[in-house]
Protein backbone atom coordinates (compact mmCIF):
# COMPACT_ATOMS: atom_id res chain seq x y z
CA UNK A 1 0.00 0.00 0.00
CA UNK A 2 1.48 3.32 -1.06
CA UNK A 3 -0.40 6.32 0.30
CA UNK A 4 1.58 9.29 -0.95
CA UNK A 5 2.52 11.64 1.85
CA UNK A 6 5.45 14.08 1.93
CA UNK A 7 7.07 12.31 4.85
CA UNK A 8 6.17 8.81 3.62
CA UNK A 9 4.31 6.17 5.56
CA UNK A 10 5.16 5.87 9.21
CA UNK A 11 4.85 2.19 10.07
CA UNK A 12 3.34 1.12 13.38
CA UNK A 13 6.63 0.07 14.94
CA UNK A 14 8.20 3.46 14.31
CA UNK A 15 5.43 5.49 15.91
CA UNK A 16 6.81 5.30 19.45
CA UNK A 17 10.20 6.63 18.29
CA UNK A 18 8.51 9.50 16.49
CA UNK A 19 6.52 10.40 19.59
CA UNK A 20 9.63 10.44 21.76
CA UNK A 21 11.43 12.65 19.26
CA UNK A 22 8.73 15.36 19.22
CA UNK A 23 6.85 15.31 22.53
CA UNK A 24 5.14 18.68 21.99
CA UNK A 25 3.90 18.41 18.42
CA UNK A 26 0.67 20.09 19.59
CA UNK A 27 0.91 22.52 22.47
CA UNK A 28 -2.10 24.19 24.04
CA UNK A 29 -1.04 26.91 26.48
CA UNK A 30 -3.50 28.34 29.02
CA UNK A 31 -6.41 28.42 26.58
CA UNK A 32 -9.61 30.07 27.79
CA UNK A 33 -12.82 30.38 25.79
CA UNK A 34 -15.75 32.45 27.06
CA UNK A 35 -19.20 32.89 25.56
CA UNK A 36 -20.42 35.98 27.38
CA UNK A 37 -20.17 35.19 31.08
CA UNK A 38 -20.00 31.44 30.46
CA UNK A 39 -16.58 29.77 30.49
CA UNK A 40 -16.54 26.86 28.02
CA UNK A 41 -12.78 26.14 28.19
CA UNK A 42 -11.12 27.03 31.47
CA UNK A 43 -7.35 27.61 31.32
CA UNK A 44 -6.45 24.38 29.52
CA UNK A 45 -2.79 23.46 29.04
CA UNK A 46 -2.02 20.27 27.14
CA UNK A 47 0.75 18.65 25.08
CA UNK A 48 0.06 16.04 22.39
CA UNK A 49 2.83 14.01 20.80
CA UNK A 50 3.46 13.44 17.11
CA UNK A 51 1.47 10.56 15.60
CA UNK A 52 -0.63 10.09 18.71
CA UNK A 53 -4.31 9.31 18.54
CA UNK A 54 -5.42 11.47 21.44
CA UNK A 55 -8.98 11.57 22.82
CA UNK A 56 -10.79 14.40 24.58
CA UNK A 57 -13.37 12.62 26.70
CA UNK A 58 -16.21 14.09 28.68
CA UNK A 59 -19.96 14.52 28.96
CA UNK A 60 -21.96 17.00 26.88
CA UNK A 61 -21.12 20.61 27.66
CA UNK A 62 -17.71 19.90 29.22
CA UNK A 63 -15.81 21.99 26.63
CA UNK A 64 -14.22 19.23 24.55
CA UNK A 65 -15.90 20.17 21.25
CA UNK A 66 -15.13 23.85 21.80
CA UNK A 67 -11.46 22.98 22.29
CA UNK A 68 -11.52 20.95 19.07
CA UNK A 69 -13.06 23.87 17.18
CA UNK A 70 -10.32 26.16 18.50
CA UNK A 71 -7.73 23.77 17.06
CA UNK A 72 -9.60 23.79 13.74
CA UNK A 73 -9.89 27.58 13.71
CA UNK A 74 -13.70 27.64 13.79
CA UNK A 75 -13.55 29.35 17.20
CA UNK A 76 -11.00 31.85 18.52
CA UNK A 77 -9.62 31.47 22.02
CA UNK A 78 -10.46 34.30 24.41
CA UNK A 79 -6.91 33.96 25.69
CA UNK A 80 -4.03 31.51 25.43
CA UNK A 81 -2.14 30.09 22.45
CA UNK A 82 -2.15 26.96 20.28
CA UNK A 83 0.89 25.59 18.42
CA UNK A 84 1.08 22.77 15.87
CA UNK A 85 4.57 21.60 14.95
CA UNK A 86 5.98 24.79 16.44
CA UNK A 87 3.67 27.09 14.44
CA UNK A 88 1.40 29.53 16.29
CA UNK A 89 -2.07 29.09 14.79
CA UNK A 90 -3.58 32.30 16.17
CA UNK A 91 -3.24 34.34 12.96
CA UNK A 92 -4.13 31.50 10.55
CA UNK A 93 -7.69 31.12 9.23
CA UNK A 94 -9.09 27.56 9.08
CA UNK A 95 -8.30 27.05 5.38
CA UNK A 96 -4.63 27.88 5.89
CA UNK A 97 -4.07 25.64 8.91
CA UNK A 98 -2.31 22.24 8.51
CA UNK A 99 -5.48 20.77 9.98
CA UNK A 100 -8.43 18.81 8.63
CA UNK A 101 -11.61 17.97 10.49
CA UNK A 102 -13.95 15.02 10.00
CA UNK A 103 -17.42 15.91 11.24
CA UNK A 104 -19.77 13.47 12.92
CA UNK A 105 -22.30 13.91 10.09
CA UNK A 106 -19.50 13.19 7.53
CA UNK A 107 -20.80 16.13 5.41
CA UNK A 108 -20.40 14.31 2.09
CA UNK A 109 -21.77 15.98 -1.05
CA UNK A 110 -24.80 13.85 -2.05
CA UNK A 111 -24.58 14.70 -5.76
CA UNK A 112 -20.91 13.67 -6.04
CA UNK A 113 -19.43 10.21 -6.35
CA UNK A 114 -17.08 8.81 -3.73
CA UNK A 115 -14.18 9.74 -5.99
CA UNK A 116 -15.53 13.26 -6.47
CA UNK A 117 -15.99 13.80 -2.74
CA UNK A 118 -12.41 12.80 -2.02
CA UNK A 119 -11.03 14.94 -4.84
CA UNK A 120 -13.06 18.05 -3.99
CA UNK A 121 -10.59 19.70 -1.62
CA UNK A 122 -7.65 19.09 -3.93
CA UNK A 123 -9.54 20.65 -6.85
CA UNK A 124 -10.34 23.70 -4.72
CA UNK A 125 -6.61 24.12 -4.06
CA UNK A 126 -5.78 23.92 -7.75
CA UNK A 127 -3.84 20.67 -7.53
CA UNK A 128 -2.82 19.32 -10.97
CA UNK A 129 -5.25 16.73 -12.38
CA UNK A 130 -2.65 13.97 -12.64
CA UNK A 131 -1.68 14.42 -9.00
CA UNK A 132 -5.33 14.47 -7.94
CA UNK A 133 -5.95 11.14 -9.70
CA UNK A 134 -2.93 9.54 -8.03
CA UNK A 135 -3.68 10.84 -4.55
CA UNK A 136 -7.37 9.93 -4.75
CA UNK A 137 -6.45 6.44 -5.93
CA UNK A 138 -4.06 6.01 -2.99
CA UNK A 139 -6.66 7.33 -0.55
CA UNK A 140 -9.31 4.94 -1.86
CA UNK A 141 -6.87 2.06 -1.52
CA UNK A 142 -5.98 3.09 2.02
CA UNK A 143 -9.62 2.97 3.19
CA UNK A 144 -10.43 -0.06 0.98
CA UNK A 145 -13.10 1.79 -0.99
CA UNK A 146 -11.67 1.53 -4.53
CA UNK A 147 -14.52 -0.67 -5.77
CA UNK A 148 -17.05 1.95 -4.66
CA UNK A 149 -15.36 4.94 -6.34
CA UNK A 150 -18.31 5.69 -8.66
CA UNK A 151 -21.08 5.27 -6.08
CA UNK A 152 -22.98 8.15 -4.48
CA UNK A 153 -23.09 8.55 -0.67
CA UNK A 154 -26.71 7.33 -0.41
CA UNK A 155 -25.59 4.00 -1.93
CA UNK A 156 -23.14 3.39 0.93
CA UNK A 157 -23.54 2.10 4.48
CA UNK A 158 -22.76 4.33 7.44
CA UNK A 159 -19.38 2.70 7.92
CA UNK A 160 -18.52 3.14 4.24
CA UNK A 161 -19.52 6.80 4.33
CA UNK A 162 -17.23 7.24 7.31
CA UNK A 163 -14.32 5.76 5.36
CA UNK A 164 -14.96 8.17 2.49
CA UNK A 165 -15.02 11.12 4.89
CA UNK A 166 -11.74 9.91 6.40
CA UNK A 167 -10.14 9.53 2.96
CA UNK A 168 -11.27 13.05 2.03
CA UNK A 169 -9.60 14.37 5.17
CA UNK A 170 -6.35 12.43 4.71
CA UNK A 171 -5.92 13.09 0.98
CA UNK A 172 -5.04 16.71 1.76
CA UNK A 173 -2.09 15.54 3.86
CA UNK A 174 -2.86 17.40 7.10
CA UNK A 175 -0.42 17.44 9.97
CA UNK A 176 -3.36 17.24 12.36
CA UNK A 177 -6.60 15.30 11.87
CA UNK A 178 -9.57 16.21 14.08
CA UNK A 179 -12.40 13.71 14.62
CA UNK A 180 -15.67 14.99 16.08
CA UNK A 181 -17.64 12.08 17.63
CA UNK A 182 -16.52 9.78 14.76
CA UNK A 183 -18.79 6.84 15.67
CA UNK A 184 -21.98 8.64 16.71
CA UNK A 185 -23.77 8.02 13.38
CA UNK A 186 -23.09 4.27 13.39
CA UNK A 187 -25.24 1.46 14.75
CA UNK A 188 -23.94 -0.09 17.94
CA UNK A 189 -23.51 -3.48 16.26
CA UNK A 190 -20.82 -2.24 13.84
CA UNK A 191 -19.28 0.44 16.04
CA UNK A 192 -16.56 -1.69 17.64
CA UNK A 193 -15.38 -3.18 14.34
CA UNK A 194 -15.27 0.29 12.77
CA UNK A 195 -13.30 1.68 15.71
CA UNK A 196 -10.55 -0.86 15.12
CA UNK A 197 -10.60 -0.25 11.36
CA UNK A 198 -10.28 3.51 11.86
CA UNK A 199 -7.33 3.08 14.23
CA UNK A 200 -5.63 0.77 11.72
CA UNK A 201 -6.04 3.27 8.88
CA UNK A 202 -4.78 6.23 10.91
CA UNK A 203 -1.86 4.15 12.16
CA UNK A 204 -0.63 3.69 8.58
CA UNK A 205 -0.18 7.39 7.78
CA UNK A 206 1.97 10.18 9.14
CA UNK A 207 -0.75 12.13 10.93
CA UNK A 208 -1.47 13.22 14.48
CA UNK A 209 -5.09 12.74 15.46
CA UNK A 210 -7.27 14.37 18.13
CA UNK A 211 -10.76 12.98 18.60
CA UNK A 212 -13.67 14.16 20.71
CA UNK A 213 -16.06 11.65 22.24
CA UNK A 214 -18.43 11.25 25.16
CA UNK A 215 -18.21 7.45 24.81
CA UNK A 216 -15.67 6.10 27.29
CA UNK A 217 -15.47 2.71 25.55
CA UNK A 218 -14.68 4.43 22.27
CA UNK A 219 -11.88 6.46 23.87
CA UNK A 220 -10.46 3.42 25.66
CA UNK A 221 -10.52 1.35 22.44
CA UNK A 222 -9.05 3.91 20.06
CA UNK A 223 -6.81 6.36 21.91
CA UNK A 224 -3.16 6.00 22.83
CA UNK A 225 -3.75 8.69 25.48
CA UNK A 226 -6.80 10.60 26.62
CA UNK A 227 -7.81 13.65 28.63
CA UNK A 228 -10.89 13.57 30.84
CA UNK A 229 -12.68 16.94 30.82
CA UNK A 230 -15.28 18.38 33.18
CA UNK A 231 -16.71 21.90 33.30
CA UNK A 232 -14.11 23.25 30.89
CA UNK A 233 -11.13 21.85 32.78
CA UNK A 234 -8.89 18.86 32.18
CA UNK A 235 -9.28 16.55 35.15
CA UNK A 236 -6.77 13.83 34.21
CA UNK A 237 -4.45 12.91 31.34
CA UNK A 238 -2.94 9.47 30.73
CA UNK A 239 -3.12 6.23 28.80
CA UNK A 240 -6.46 4.42 28.99
CA UNK A 241 -5.03 1.91 31.48
CA UNK A 242 -3.49 4.66 33.65
CA UNK A 243 -6.73 6.62 33.87
CA UNK A 244 -8.79 3.50 34.53
CA UNK A 245 -6.49 1.86 37.07
CA UNK A 246 -5.32 5.04 38.82
CA UNK A 247 -8.06 7.68 38.73
CA UNK A 248 -7.04 10.91 40.45
CA UNK A 249 -10.52 12.22 41.34
CA UNK A 250 -13.98 10.92 42.10
CA UNK A 251 -15.10 12.29 38.74
CA UNK A 252 -12.48 10.29 36.79
CA UNK A 253 -13.21 7.14 38.78
CA UNK A 254 -16.94 7.36 38.09
CA UNK A 255 -16.75 8.60 34.49
CA UNK A 256 -14.24 6.02 33.22
CA UNK A 257 -15.95 2.68 33.71
CA UNK A 258 -17.86 2.01 36.90
CA UNK A 259 -16.54 1.87 40.43
CA UNK A 260 -17.46 1.37 44.07
CA UNK A 261 -16.69 4.45 46.17
CA UNK A 262 -16.34 4.23 49.93
CA UNK A 263 -16.10 7.49 51.85
CA UNK A 264 -14.14 7.50 55.08
CA UNK A 265 -11.22 8.97 56.99
CA UNK A 266 -7.58 8.01 57.34
CA UNK A 267 -6.77 6.37 60.69
CA UNK A 268 -3.27 5.13 59.87
CA UNK A 269 -0.83 6.41 57.25
CA UNK A 270 2.49 4.77 56.49
CA UNK A 271 4.74 5.06 53.39
CA UNK A 272 3.56 1.72 52.01
CA UNK A 273 -0.05 1.53 53.23
CA UNK A 274 -2.95 3.30 54.87
CA UNK A 275 -6.00 2.26 56.86
CA UNK A 276 -9.34 3.95 56.36
CA UNK A 277 -12.49 3.71 58.45
CA UNK A 278 -15.75 3.98 56.52
CA UNK A 279 -19.27 4.16 57.99
CA UNK A 280 -20.34 1.64 55.33
CA UNK A 281 -18.06 -1.11 56.67
CA UNK A 282 -17.71 -2.82 60.03
CA UNK A 283 -13.97 -3.36 59.42
CA UNK A 284 -11.18 -1.05 58.35
CA UNK A 285 -10.09 -0.72 54.75
CA UNK A 286 -6.45 -1.59 54.04
CA UNK A 287 -4.86 0.06 50.96
CA UNK A 288 -1.35 -0.91 49.91
CA UNK A 289 -0.05 2.57 49.12
CA UNK A 290 0.48 5.62 51.26
CA UNK A 291 -0.67 9.23 50.86
CA UNK A 292 0.47 12.58 52.17
CA UNK A 293 -2.08 13.92 54.59
CA UNK A 294 -3.01 14.17 58.26
CA UNK A 295 -4.82 11.50 60.25
CA UNK A 296 -8.54 12.07 60.10
CA UNK A 297 -8.28 13.33 56.54
CA UNK A 298 -11.47 12.61 54.55
CA UNK A 299 -10.88 10.38 51.51
CA UNK A 300 -12.76 8.15 49.10
CA UNK A 301 -11.61 4.66 48.14
CA UNK A 302 -12.30 3.52 44.56
CA UNK A 303 -12.64 -0.23 43.94
CA UNK A 304 -13.49 -1.45 40.44
CA UNK A 305 -16.28 -4.09 40.22
CA UNK A 306 -13.98 -6.68 38.65
CA UNK A 307 -11.76 -6.48 41.76
CA UNK A 308 -14.60 -7.48 44.08
CA UNK A 309 -15.09 -11.13 45.06
CA UNK A 310 -18.48 -12.51 46.09
CA UNK A 311 -18.54 -15.63 48.29
CA UNK A 312 -21.13 -17.39 50.38
CA UNK A 313 -18.59 -17.94 53.19
CA UNK A 314 -16.53 -15.33 54.98
CA UNK A 315 -13.05 -15.03 53.37
CA UNK A 316 -10.52 -17.07 55.34
CA UNK A 317 -8.36 -15.07 57.76
CA UNK A 318 -10.00 -11.81 56.61
CA UNK A 319 -9.62 -8.98 59.12
CA UNK A 320 -10.18 -6.07 56.74
CA UNK A 321 -11.51 -5.30 53.23
CA UNK A 322 -14.71 -7.32 53.45
CA UNK A 323 -18.39 -6.90 54.28
CA UNK A 324 -21.50 -9.04 54.66
CA UNK A 325 -24.53 -8.23 52.55
CA UNK A 326 -27.50 -9.50 50.59
CA UNK A 327 -27.74 -10.05 46.83
CA UNK A 328 -30.20 -7.39 45.66
CA UNK A 329 -29.84 -7.69 41.89
CA UNK A 330 -28.20 -9.96 39.29
CA UNK A 331 -27.60 -8.99 35.66
CA UNK A 332 -26.33 -11.67 33.28
CA UNK A 333 -24.19 -9.98 30.58
CA UNK A 334 -22.89 -13.05 28.76
CA UNK A 335 -19.19 -13.44 29.56
CA UNK A 336 -19.69 -11.79 32.95
CA UNK A 337 -22.44 -11.33 35.51
CA UNK A 338 -23.04 -8.19 37.56
CA UNK A 339 -23.96 -8.70 41.20
CA UNK A 340 -25.42 -5.94 43.34
CA UNK A 341 -24.88 -6.62 47.03
CA UNK A 342 -26.68 -4.47 49.61
CA UNK A 343 -24.73 -3.86 52.82
CA UNK A 344 -26.38 -3.29 56.22
CA UNK A 345 -25.64 0.45 55.81
CA UNK A 346 -27.74 0.48 52.64
CA UNK A 347 -24.78 0.91 50.33
CA UNK A 348 -24.79 -1.14 47.13
CA UNK A 349 -21.53 -2.85 46.14
CA UNK A 350 -21.25 -3.90 42.49
CA UNK A 351 -19.17 -6.94 41.54
CA UNK A 352 -18.27 -8.08 38.02
CA UNK A 353 -17.90 -11.88 38.10
CA UNK A 354 -16.90 -14.34 35.39
CA UNK A 355 -19.99 -16.22 34.20
CA UNK A 356 -17.99 -19.35 33.38
CA UNK A 357 -16.52 -19.41 36.88
CA UNK A 358 -19.98 -19.01 38.41
CA UNK A 359 -21.20 -21.96 36.35
CA UNK A 360 -18.32 -24.11 37.64
CA UNK A 361 -18.40 -23.06 41.28
CA UNK A 362 -22.06 -22.19 41.78
CA UNK A 363 -23.73 -18.78 41.61
CA UNK A 364 -25.35 -17.04 44.59
CA UNK A 365 -29.04 -16.35 44.03
CA UNK A 366 -31.20 -13.28 44.58
CA UNK A 367 -31.69 -12.67 48.30
CA UNK A 368 -28.73 -14.84 49.38
CA UNK A 369 -26.48 -13.66 52.18
CA UNK A 370 -22.96 -13.27 50.80
CA UNK A 371 -19.62 -11.66 51.54
CA UNK A 372 -17.88 -9.13 49.31
CA UNK A 373 -14.12 -8.75 49.62
CA UNK A 374 -11.10 -7.29 47.81
CA UNK A 375 -7.33 -7.17 48.14
CA UNK A 376 -5.32 -4.30 49.59
CA UNK A 377 -3.89 -3.56 46.14
CA UNK A 378 -7.35 -3.15 44.61
CA UNK A 379 -8.18 0.19 46.19
CA UNK A 380 -7.20 3.66 44.99
CA UNK A 381 -7.25 6.56 47.43
CA UNK A 382 -8.97 9.70 46.13
CA UNK A 383 -8.56 12.98 47.99
CA UNK A 384 -10.84 15.09 45.77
Amino acid sequence: MNFSLPAGILKTGARADARRATPDFIRIDNVVKKFGDSVAVDNVTLSIQKNELFALLGSSGCGKSTLLRILAGFESATSGRVFVDGEDLAALPPYKRPVNMMFQSYALFPHMTVEGNIAFGLKQEGTPKAEIRERVKDALELVQMGRYAQRKPHQLSGGQQQRVALARSLVKRPKLLLLDEPMSALDKQIRHKTQLELVSIIDKVDVTCVMVTHDQEEAMTMASRLAVMSEGKIVQVGTPSEVYEYPNTRFSAQFIGSTNLFDGQVVEDEPDHIYVESPDLAVRMHISHGITGPLGMPVSISIRPERVLVTTAKPEEAIDNYARGEVSNIAYMGSYTLYHVKLPSGKIVVANLSSSRLMREGAPAFGDEVYVSWSASSGTVLTQ
